[in-house]
């Protein structure tokens, strides 16, 4: 049995701000948005060098990732609640009576079911393993995202691999 280390980085430079209106029971929140920061733990064995993985190549990964999601509606465009028709200029989305009409700029669409912290951490978890492989980030056996909506309010995804 192989020893695993873990490394976390958190907070500080990874976040982003984004507006977004999840489903919940038939229903659906109004549109609002959050000061949204972000928690990586890797666990691995460690490399030649005798680290699990470079902090700065996790955070430039991260951090890449948190300024594409930056100040856009976050659209869960596999949502089976939401009424979703996209044009050349723009999103629609629809709710019962309510509608938005968002310019394409202003929208980041996300291939998950709900924009809960949950589904954002673990798209957020496979947009970065994938990064991090590329990388040569091959030897990690766990990752684990953590989406924090606001203090003492966060929806984790792990992945062990």
């Amino acid at each position: 049995m192989g020893v695993t280390r873990k490394v976390t980085v958190e907070r500080n430079r990874l976040r982003f701000a984004a507006a977004h209106m999840a489903t919940f029971g038939g229903g659906c929140e109004p549109l609002h948005g959050h000061n949204y920061d972000v928690m990586i733990e890797l666990e691995g064995e460690l490399t030649e060098d005798s680290w699990v993985w470079d902090f700065g190549a996790v955070k430039r990964s991260a951090r890449g990732i948190c300024e594409e999601l930056d100040h856009h509606f976050l659209l869960q465009r596999a949502s089976k609640q939401l009424a979703i028709e996209e044009s050349a200029d723009s999103w629609t989305v629809a709710f019962g009576e309510r509608s938005y009409t968002f310019p394409r700029s202003d929208v980041y669409s996300l291939p998950i079911e709900n924009t809960t912290a949950e589904c954002i951490s673990e798209w957020f978890a496979g947009r970065l393993i994938a990064e991090l492989k590329q990388q040569g980030a091959t030897h990690l056996r766990k990752v684990s995202v953590g989406i924090e909506e606001m203090p003492g309010q966060a929806g984790w995804y792990t992945l062990e691999m």
